[in-house]
């Protein structure tokens, strides 16, 4: 009770605010800025980080650069497989995995997955990594321990971001039906099929192991929801802003963190498990809406770039953005 109390008093009192900016120059072989998931190795003290043809692999102590994963053609996430000494990058434009080795960051190999490739994640219940493809609906399967597909699974909608329990179950967000559906990760079949309202068009997921609680935020409406990741009901609900693309719990500290295009990552704090209170909205940068966690130190990891001006509304485009600059891609640390 005494921990639960300082954790809640931690959380209310607390400001995060900016520690570190780390600045990047351009992609190798880049034909634009292109920036999107962030992984966080606490143990290993390592960050990787997505930037369109490579993936930048830092220190997430002092962010010096530990290496540089090159030659890749549009790269969203990143998979750690430490039992193995693995990693496995998805490559949506090439429909496939990248796998390298976790120490050297040298390039061992790659598994064939699908169209749009996006986020990866290792579930170490079946020692599999499962990797969300967009648009043909479906996640491509792959044994980490071989490094080659054994399988596919139909989701019946298009995947976004997804969490395993650990405990034998993947629960992947399907935005364009608004769903979060639970995935037998042995058997390769879905158990379950959930809505999200009263969020909508979902893409970021984290979860709270210990008491079975799922986190899904939405685009269309802008909401992140609490469910119950036995039953599926939604518990809770919040408005966030616009564009989120990344969401994250921390369970030493009972914080749930979401982050947006617009520039925000909203804090919440699971006062118990069927109870949730806003925390604080940390203004960070517009395009920073990826985001990872290093639940070692508390700090926060987000990355963008700077943006030319919006373009006139059209009627074709009534809500124009401005471009990312090439060569202004940075990384920015938060922390209380």
């Amino acid at each position: 009770m005494l921990v639960a109390s300082f954790s809640v008093l931690i959380a209310a009192t607390s400001k995060y605010q900016l520690l570190n900016k780390y600045s990047f120059g351009a992609a190798e072989g880049a034909t634009r800025e292109y920036f999107d998931y962030i992984t966080v190795d606490s143990a290993a003290r390592r960050v990787y980080i997505s930037h369109g043809t490579e993936v930048k692999v830092i220190d997430a102590d002092s962010g010096a650069l530990i290496g540089n994963i090159a030659g890749l053609k549009q790269d969203h996430g990143v998979a750690i497989a430490t039992e193995f000494s693995r990693g496995f990058i998805s490559d949506g434009a090439q429909g496939k995995v990248i796998i390298f080795d976790l120490k050297t960051l040298k390039v061992t190999g790659e598994a064939k997955a699908d169209k749009d490739a996006d986020c990866v994640i290792y579930d170490p219940f079946s020692k599999r990594v499962f990797v969300m493809d967009g648009d043909p609906h479906n996640s491509t399967v792959i044994d980490a321990k071989s490094g080659s597909a054994v399988g596919t699974i139909e989701l019946g909608g298009g995947p976004e971001f997804a969490v395993a329990d650990g405990k034998g179950t993947v629960y992947i967000n399907l935005e364009d039906k608004s769903e979060v559906v639970a995935v037998d990760s042995s058997k390769l079949k879905i158990k379950s099929r959930w809505t999200v309202a009263p969020a909508g068009a979902p893409t970021a997921l984290a979860m709270d192991v210990e008491h079975h609680r799922l986190f899904s935020a939405g685009r269309e409406p802008q909401m992140l929801v609490v469910l119950d990741s036995d039953s599926g009901k939604v518990l809770q609900s919040f408005p966030i802003s616009g564009g989120v693309d990344a969401a994250a719990y921390e369970p030493e500290t009972g914080l749930v963190f979401t982050s947006t295009r617009e520039g925000m990552v909203h804090v919440f704090h699971e006062d118990s498990p069927d109870k949730y209170s806003e925390v604080e909205t940390i203004k960070t940068e517009i395009g920073a809406k990826t985001m990872g966690l290093d639940i070692k130190t508390h700090k926060l990891f987000l990355d963008t770039a700077d943006f030319a001006p919006a373009p006139a509304p059209t009627a074709q485009n009534p809500h124009p953005r401005g471009t990312a600059i090439p060569g202004t891609f940075h990384v920015l640390v938060y922390g209380r």
